[in-house]
Parts: C-alpha cells; structure tokens; sequence
C-alpha cells in the first residue's frame, strides 16, 4: 500500500472519509512542508510515514470529540505550520477556518499552501492571542476552537476560550499529560467560561501513540479581564 492510500485508510479509522483529491491535497501540503523546511524551522517531523501519523492523523483526531461535518466556523490558536487548522480545512472543506499565529513569516508559508491547493473558506491572522482575544471581530466568534499548541490546560485554555462563543467548544488536543494538567486546568476553564464535556482517549493509526484530548463547552462568556497581557498566563497561569 503506498503511502497515499495508507493516509486515506488510516483517516476512515478516525471516521473521517478522504477523497482522492483531499489525499492529494495533503500528500501536496507534505511535500510543501518538507521543501520550506528547509529554509525556516516549521517542523522536526520531515520523514513521509512520521508526517503522515504524527501530523495528518494526529490533527484528523479532532473528528472522534466533534462531528465537524456539523461546524460552520473553526479557529486553531497558535496554528504553527498549520496544525490541525489547514489539515482540518483540506478535510472538512465545509468548515470556515481562521488560522491565527504570533509568526509572519508561519504564516506566509501557510498562504501559499492555501494558493497552492485552491483552498477557500480559509484566511491567515497575524496576532497574539492575547490581542486578538479580546478584539470584537474575533473574541466569542466561533463554533469551535481546536487546538494542538503545547502549553499547559490552564494556559492554553486562557489563550483559546475567549475566542469560542458561548455554547461552542475548545477541543485542546493533549498527550498523556492531560491528567495531571487537569486539576489546576478544570479551575482555569471555570473561571473562564468552561465546562469540561468529556475527555476523549484515540489512538493514532499506524501508530501506538494514545491521545487524550479535551473536549470542553463555552457555558458562560468569558470575563472581559482574560486574556491576560502578554507573559502572564505563562507565569501565573489560572487555577493555581
């Protein structure tokens, strides 16, 4: 089987059906990936396999928390190299998705993947969560937030939550380190609006990596005070 069709098997392990054209696409945005890699940092995972599970499957995992074949609009927070935003987007071609990241020259990278493959429905933001979460056009806007950046649950949900309109969901995806982030993270989420629907466990295919991923509703809006200023969820993260 090669490595086209190992992507399209593994993502209907996670109930997500690929075209033969979306699999393009994504074989197209790997390729892309590996070759601007070169020339800036977006990733240390480049070996075809390793990108296939530990980026595209991992990223598809959003689909075992929410049916997202049911959400109209999608923000990933701290994007990066576009995951799981633009992976989301080449799969789920129905959801508008904003991809926000504090790094231009990120973001000049995920716009030409976006050219590259024809993709609409899509846009780039250059900002820090931290502005941006409170500025009207963004903040309590979106059905969902998914996010794949590496900070803990209190922070993370600090950063993401005030993007996420009241009965919408922040799907934070997190590796075995989800159960001990949880006590402080649960106090954060409350104080921010959020409620923790239900934690999901998946495995990656092709893989033995087990995913937990928080699956967390927007219950209340988030007080005006958060996001806090720059630095200072990171220091003195909610919950503690």
């Amino acid at each position: 089987m090669d490595i086209k069709q190992q992507l399209i098997e593994g993502a209907k392990v996670l109930n997500v059906e690929l075209t033969d054209k979306q699999a393009d696409q994504l074989m197209r945005y790997k390729e892309l990936l590996v070759e601007w890699n070169e020339k800036m940092n977006l990733t240390a995972i480049t070996e075809d396999m390793e990108v296939i599970t530990k980026h595209f499957l991992d990223c598809l995992t959003v689909q075992s928390s929410i049916d997202l074949t049911q959400v109209k609009s999608l923000v990933d927070v701290g994007t990066g190299a576009g995951f799981p935003g633009l992976v989301l987007k080449i799969a789920f071609p129905n959801v508008h998705i904003t991809l926000i990241d504090s790094l231009n020259k990120r973001l000049k990278f995920l716009q030409h993947v976006i050219d590259e493959l024809g993709l609409t429905g899509i846009e780039c933001v250059h900002g820090r969560a931290e502005d941006l979460g409170k500025n009207k056009a963004y903040r309590e806007q979106f059905e969902v937030c998914a996010s794949r950046a590496v900070a803990n649950l209190a922070v993370l949900s600090e950063y993401t939550l005030p993007f996420v309109k009241k009965g919408g969901y922040l799907i934070a995806l997190k590796g075995q380190k989800l159960d001990e982030e949880l006590a402080e993270g649960e106090k954060a989420i409350t104080i921010l609006g959020g409620t923790i629907d239900k934690l999901v466990d998946v495995v990656v295919p092709y893989t033995d990596l087990n995913h937990r991923i928080a699956k967390i509703k927007k219950v209340k809006e988030t007080p005006k005070k958060y996001p806090r200023k720059a630095g200072e969820p990171t220091k003195a993260p909610l919950g503690k």
